[in-house]
Parts: structure tokens; sequence; C-alpha cells
């Protein structure tokens, strides 16, 4: 049996996402303002995007959508990238503790600004 790599994956979830989409516009030319009044808000529910959870690999497939009916859809290197790192149980994207912990200035720092 043959190994599926991150690369495989990646290309196999750009094409499902783009299959996903091509449904999507098809309903968007028959009603206008389909797309971003009821796709959108779903897909953001099912991506947890607004949630302050850290992302997983079941969020992703939603996410990823997304990103496809934005301007610029991702490239194969970056969902590749995404993927190995949701795989390797590292987020993302950082969670509220760490931007804190960096925004955070260091309590021997002098500095005032």
């Amino acid at each position: 049996m043959t190994q599926i790599t991150t690369q495989h994956l990646a290309q196999l979830m750009i094409g499902v996402a783009r299959s996903q989409l091509a449904v999507v516009d098809s309903v968007e030319n028959m009603k206008a303002g389909f797309k971003f009044t009821h796709v959108r808000p779903t897909l953001e529910t099912a991506s947890r995007i607004r949630s302050n959870h850290a992302e997983t690999l079941a969020d992703f497939p939603s996410r990823l959508l997304l990103q496809m009916l934005g301007r610029n859809p991702p490239d194969l290197e970056r969902v590749a990238r995404e993927l190995e790192h949701l795989i390797s149980g590292e987020s993302t994207t950082p969670s509220r503790e760490a931007l804190a912990a960096e925004t955070a200035p260091a309590s021997d720092s002098l500095d005032m600004t």
C-alpha cells in the first residue's frame, strides 16, 4: 500500500474545496447574495473561526472552503504546511495565552513607551 503524504492530502483537500465552491457558485448564480448571506455565516460557525479554541483537524475543511470563497484561494504549499502543523498537534494560530505572553511587558523592563 502506498503512503499518503501531506502533499497528497493537501491536493485532495483543495480538490474537494473546489468542488464545494463550484456548487456554492452555481447556487449563487441562481440566487444572488446566497454565498455571503447564507453560506459564509454557516461556514464560519462550522469552522469555529470566531471561537477562542485552537484550530483542529476537524475544523480545517470548513476553514479551507472559507478561504476559497475569498479573492485569493490558498496555495498548495500553505495548505500542506497547515495540515502538517495540525497533524503534528501544533496550532497554526497562536492561542490567547501565547498572544498575551508576547504582548505583556517584561517585569524587569524599565521601558515606559
